[in-house]
C-alpha cells in the first residue's frame, strides 16, 4: 500500500523520466521520488505568509483608529501573524493533494480534551517551577496586585492573547514546516533544527538571556514530542497558552524577559540569575530543565509509543502518533 508521502503513477499513464538538481523540484508533488523535494513548496509557503502579513498590516495599519492602546495593538498583532502562518497553509494542502490537519491542527479535534489536557499541563508545570523557585528562597510575592471585575477583565484578555501567541509559534515552528523538514530528513533532526530556530528566536526578546534561549529551544523540543505522539498540536496549543498565561497574568513573573501589565500577583524574582531566571523570568533558570525532563518522562508514560510501531517507523508517516493506525488521507490512493 503506498504511503503517505508518495503519490503512485496511474497505470494508464508512463513513469515521468527521472529529473536530477532543480529540475526534480518541478515534478508535481506525488510524482516526485526526491526526498528533499518534499520541501519544494516551503519557499513559497514563507514568502505567502510575509506577503499576507504585509498586506494585513498596511490595512490594519489605514484603519486602525488612532490612539489605540499598545495592549490592543498587541493582540491584533498576534492575531495577524497567527493569520499569516495559517491562512497560506491552506493553500499548500491544495498543492500537495492533503487534508490541512495534516500539518498539525485538525478541525474535528479544535479546543478538544488534547487542548484541555494541554491547559492543564502548562499551569501545573508553571506553577511546579514557580514553587521550587520559591522553596530556594529565588521568588518573593509581595501581595494581589488586581482586585473586582479587572481581574476578570485581564485574565480573559491575557487568555486570548496568549491562545494566539500559542497558535502562531506552534504552527510557524511545528506545523507546515516541520512536517515538510520531517519528510526531507525524519522527524528528530527536523525537530532538532525547528527547536533551535525556535530559541533562537528568543534572543531578540528585551531581557532575555543565553539561558532563556535555551530554555526556549528545550520547551520546543519537548512540544515537538507532543507533536509526534499525539499526531496534532492542540495538546501543544494549550500547554503553550496556558504556560505563557500562568506565568504573564497569575504570577507575575517575566516571560522571556518581559513583564506584561494587569498581572495578579506581585512577584519579585532575587538570587543568582542562573537559579533564578533574572531578567529573563523562570524560563531562564536551570531548575527549567530539570522540570521538562520529568515532563518528559510523564508525558512519555501517558502517551507512549507502541514497539511495533517504533520498530516500522520509517514505512509511516513521521508526523502521525507512533502507535496509532495510519488514517487514509488524499494522496495515498493513486493518481487518477
Amino acid at each position: 500500500m503506498p504511503n503517505n508521502f508518495d503519490f503512485e503513477p496511474s497505470n494508464s499513464s508512463p513513469p515521468p523520466k527521472a529529473r536530477g538538481g532543480f529540475g526534480s523540484w518541478l515534478l508535481p508533488p506525488g510524482l516526485n521520488r526526491s526526498r528533499l523535494a518534499t520541501l519544494q513548496f516551503a519557499p513559497l509557503y514563507i514568502c505567502a505568509g510575509g506577503l499576507l502579513l504585509l498586506l494585513l498590516w498596511t490595512v490594519i495599519g489605514l484603519l486602525l483608529p488612532p490612539g489605540t492602546s499598545k495592549l490592543w495593538g498587541q493582540l491584533l498583532a498576534y492575531g495577524l501573524f497567527t493569520i499569516s502562518a495559517i491562512t497560506p497553509a491552506f493553500a499548500m494542502a491544495k498543492l500537495e493533494d492533503r487534508r490541512f490537519g495534516d500539518y498539525g491542527l485538525p478541525g474535528k479535534t479544535a479546543f478538544g480534551p488534547r487542548f484541555w489536557a494541554g491547559c492543564i499541563a502548562g499551569l501545573l508545570a508553571l506553577s511546579l517551577l514557580v514553587v521550587g523557585l520559591d522553596w530556594l528562597g529565588c521568588l518573593k510575592v509581595e501581595g494581589v496586585a488586581l482586585h473586582g471585575l479587572r481581574t476578570l477583565k485581564f485574565a480573559l484578555f491575557w487568555g486570548l492573547f496568549f491562545l494566539l501567541v500559542a497558535l502562531w509559534e506552534e504552527f510557524a515552528f511545528r506545523g507546515y514546516l516541520l512536517f515538510a523538514l520531517a519528510r526531507a530528513i525524519g522527524f528528530w533532526p527536523a525537530a532538532v533544527i525547528s527547536s533551535l530556530v525556535f530559541g533562537y528566536t528568543h534572543r531578540s526578546n528585551a531581557g532575555e538571556t543565553w539561558v532563556g534561549a535555551l530554555g526556549a529551544a528545550a520547551i520546543g523540543f519537548f512540544f515537538c514530542l507532543t507533536r509526534r505522539r499525539t499526531g496534532n498540536l492542540w495538546f501543544a496549543v494549550g500547554l503553550h497558552a496556558s504556560w505563557d498565561w500562568a506565568q504573564s497574568f497569575l504570577y507575575g513573573v517575566p516571560d522571556s524577559g518581559t513583564v506584561e501589565p494587569g498581572h495578579l500577583l506581585k512577584s519579585g524574582l532575587q538570587g543568582p540569575p542562573w537559579l533564578s531566571g533574572g531578567p529573563a523570568g523562570p524560563e531562564g533558570s536551570v531548575l527549567l530543565f530539570a522540570l521538562l525532563a520529568v515532563m518528559w518522562v510523564a508525558f512519555d508514560r501517558l502517551y507512549p509509543s507502541a514497539p511495533e510501531a517504533a520498530a516500522g517507523a520509517g514505512k509511516t508517516d513521521p508526523l502521525k502518533p507512533m502507535g496509532d493506525p495510519q488514517p487514509a488521507t488524499k494522496n495515498s490512493e493513486p493518481c487518477r
